[in-house]
């Protein structure tokens, strides 16, 4: 009797917390069904209905018929696209070539502040707050080609003709990507100073006990513990810059002779400007798949990396 007794109250606790578990589960789901509703239907169904029209002809916004591999091969076909793929890889590479270190070692610097921190802080961070097209609209006016440009201005105090800037083929993704690096370097900035500031202070105590000077401190310290960070912000730039679009639009308009064009903004003119929507489609589907790739490799490595720590 004792035993069946304990028996039915053994199957009754797992009932209650299977109804408990289940309770907590509804209502985690029902918190959750808002911004599931908004995402699916602001950017899922958006992006399946995109990827299935890019396989028909377009009339503006309609589909009128289908076309299989048609803009596909319109698209792979056309000799600006390899130039502009082409264009798009060289604004990653530049882009971390000039604003990959920049923010870790501003970071760096700022985390040797002893006082003054707060203002350093928010005056880094200050550009991120201004919408993207007046940070543009601002470097393009500083890079203007005749004397009326600041840059051009700072050059004739000291007797130099003014230079065309981002009319130079060799000079206008470096010089887009200078001004792309100056807005966003104040969020990356700071994961950065909170990822240095998380750091043992007790090996920092080490190293300056055995007389390590500030390089040898950050060679031996300092980059072994951020290393992680590092690695997530390198994949997630190069997925960032790969989608460069607004930069270019408003700086270039893509020139000098598509020197600047990248895929978004490859898009941005079949759909916006030719009205080849079906082209348009196919440019993001190839964009899309590319970034996949790139994101499943970003979230490969985030897991090793928090796997490691």
């Amino acid at each position: 009797s004792c035993r069946r007794t304990c028996l039915v109250f053994k199957r009754m606790g797992i009932i209650m917390r299977k109804e408990l578990k289940m309770k907590i589960n509804l209502g985690g789901w029902i918190l959750f069904l808002p911004f599931l509703i908004c995402i699916t239907s602001t950017l899922w169904m958006p992006t399946v209905q995109g990827i299935i029209w890019s396989f028909f002809d377009m009339q503006g916004y309609t589909p009128t018929g289908f076309a299989g591999l048609k803009n596909y091969r319109i698209i792979l076909k056309d000799t600006g696209f390899l130039r502009t793929l082409l264009n798009t890889l060289l604004y990653v590479f530049w882009s971390l070539i000039i604003g990959y270190w920049v923010p870790f070692v501003l970071a760096v610097m700022l985390n040797e502040v002893l006082r003054g921190k707060s203002f350093f802080r928010f005056a880094m961070y200050l550009p991120s707050m201004a919408p993207g097209i007046a940070i543009s609209m601002l470097w393009y006016y500083m890079y203007y080609p005749n004397g009326s440009g600041l840059l051009n201005m700072l050059l004739g105090w000291f007797g130099i003709e003014p230079q065309v800037w981002l009319q130079n083929a060799n000079m206008t993704i470096p010089l887009i990507l200078i001004s792309s690096t100056w807005k966003s370097m104040g969020g990356t900035l700071l994961l950065y100073l909170a990822a240095l500031q998380g750091v043992n202070r007790e090996l920092y105590e080490a190293a300056l006990m055995d007389g390590a000077g500030i390089w040898k401190r950050i060679r031996y310290v300092m980059l072994p513990e951020v290393s992680g960070i590092l690695l997530l912000n390198l994949v997630r730039q190069i997925i960032s810059v790969f989608q460069i679009m607004e930069e270019p639009l408003v700086m270039t308009g893509g020139g000098p002779n598509n020197a600047s064009m990248s895929l978004g903004l490859l898009a941005y003119r079949n759909a916006f400007q030719y009205f080849k929507i079906g082209n348009a489609l196919a440019v993001n589907v190839i964009m899309f798949l590319l970034l996949v790739v790139l994101t499943l490799f970003y979230f490969k490595l985030e897991k090793k990396i928090n796997a490691e720590n």
